[in-house]
């Protein structure tokens, strides 16, 4: 309930998320997403607001917060998946979880950028959709994995 997570509430994690916000968008900054192609991939205010808040959820419960993670970070475009970076939160932590956080296009470009994914130079921006998917690995525990839908 929201009371619960008020008192597991970290302001430095407050602090850190922005951070790792900034960090995330200048990554998808430039993207790859093709062989030879970069695309300024385009976070919606709304999109950045709701990944921020499950980020903060879903480090509520680990040891060392925030501080803890892994985080992967994918861009979903049809039934393909692509890696397009890797952070750490805090590289000077021994992390406790990994989290993958998949964003996908905006359905409505993918008939403009078809042509994106063959060789060749380019660079484009692109919007994301807010639509998300977070997958959460704990590292220290065999524990399921837990894989939120947004």
């Amino acid at each position: 309930s929201l009371p619960d997570l008020d008192l597991l509430h970290d302001p430095e994690d407050e602090l850190l998320c922005s951070n790792l916000m900034d960090l995330v968008q200048a990554t998808l900054g430039r993207a790859p997403l093709g062989a030879k192609r970069c695309s300024r991939l385009l976070m919606p205010a709304q999109l950045l607001a709701q990944v921020r808040t499950e980020l903060l959820r879903l480090a509520c419960s680990e040891p060392c917060g925030l501080r803890g993670a892994l985080l992967d970070l994918c861009v979903e475009h049809g039934k393909a998946c692509h890696d397009v970076g890797h952070i750490a939160v805090d590289p000077a932590v021994v992390p406790t979880f990994q989290l993958t956080l998949v964003l996908r296009l905006d359905s409505r470009l993918w008939p403009k950028i078809q042509g994106l994914f063959t060789s060749g130079p380019a660079f484009t921006p692109l919007k994301l959709s807010t639509g998300f998917r977070v997958i959460k690995k704990k590292l220290y525990s065999s524990e399921q994995l837990l894989i939120e839908e947004c």
